[in-house]
């Protein structure tokens, strides 16, 4: 019987699906926007590398010429990390870039819109998007500032979502209280407090705390015996060995706002320009510590995949 669905699955990942494997679904902005060449290379290894070790299925999530898909066949892997002609897709552009035939490398909410789509239940991720700061050149006593898409999707997709919190160039305790006005649960895996992407605690206290992926597997059954529609939103801290101070991010993070605003840099130009003048201002251990967070990120969700089968 022929799929209704619009998604494409590839032959891998349907196969897989239809075994019972555990799958894991990862985006595909991280490759084609978020990573400089070759950069996004080495991630796509570490995070296919560390689903599979776990043993799991890695299903990169994207728009393929206009086609929704779980999973990427070597060549349009190929294509999408040399990234000529990929689109940044959030999941109010899937449709728009299916009537258009366009490649679109997707964020965390067309990833979650995805993956929810072909009812897998694991997805792995970098960091989140959130609550921006004040913008550049704005006034200070504005009530309404730019916010993450992913949020709002996180409110209506549901899956188990393992990253390390939110980027480090947003307002952490705005996005905390966005995601509890959502209904969003957060759970810190071996931790009680917030990681602040690049560095282990940001000080900002969780209400929930997971240690092993056994007892995630365990909470995001019972969420969804109870109905619930919202992505369980866990957190672990990025590696010990590659996490920055807290002092240096900060510091980082503040030179940049100030830089974007003498250069009036606006929009949706803001974000890959801070998270350049982070990576300059740490002389690169940032993009250090981001490649090995996607690849511990992974490998947890790897094994939350694999509890869920078991």
């Amino acid at each position: 019987m022929s799929d209704p669905s619009p998604l494409r699955l590839t032959a891998a990942i349907r196969a897989a699906r239809d075994a019972g494997r555990p799958i894991v679904a990862l985006e595909s902005s991280v490759l084609a926007q978020g990573l400089p060449i070759p950069a996004n290379r080495d991630a796509a290894d570490r995070m296919t590398g560390a689903v599979e070790r776990a043993g799991a299925v890695p299903a990169v999530t994207a728009v393929v010429h206009g086609v929704p898909t779980l999973g990427l066949e070597p060549a349009e892997l190929e294509r999408f990390l040399a990234r000529e002609g990929v689109r940044k897709v959030s999941a109010r552009d899937l449709a728009p870039a299916m009537l258009r035939g366009h490649d679109g490398a997707t964020t965390v909410a067309a990833s979650l819109a995805i993956g929810a789509m072909a009812g897998v239940e694991v997805f792995a991720t970098g960091g989140i998007g959130g609550v921006h700061r004040e913008a550049p050149g704005s006034a200070p006593t504005s009530w309404v500032r730019d916010e993450s898409a992913d949020l709002l999707e996180m409110a209506r997709s549901p899956m188990l979502c393992v990253c390390a919190g939110a980027k480090s160039i947003l307002d952490l305790p705005a996005t905390l209280e966005r995601l509890e006005t959502l209904g969003v649960p957060i759970v810190g895996y071996r931790t009680d407090t917030l990681p602040g992407f690049f560095t282990v605690d940001t000080g900002l206290r969780l209400p929930h705390r997971a240690d092993t992926p056994q007892e995630l597997a365990a909470l995001w059954r019972h969420h969804r015996a109870l109905g619930r529609r919202e992505t369980v939103l866990v957190v672990q801290p990025p590696p010990a060995d590659t996490a920055l101070p807290r002092e240096l991010v900060d510091g980082a993070v503040a030179h940049a706002l100030a830089d974007a605003a003498r250069q009036g840099v606006a929009g949706p130009g803001v974000t890959p320009f801070l998270l350049a003048a982070v990576e300059r201002a740490t002389g690169g251990r940032s993009l250090v510590a981001n490649l090995a967070l996607l690849e511990a990120n992974a490998r947890l969700a790897g094994e939350v995949a694999v509890a869920l089968a078991g």
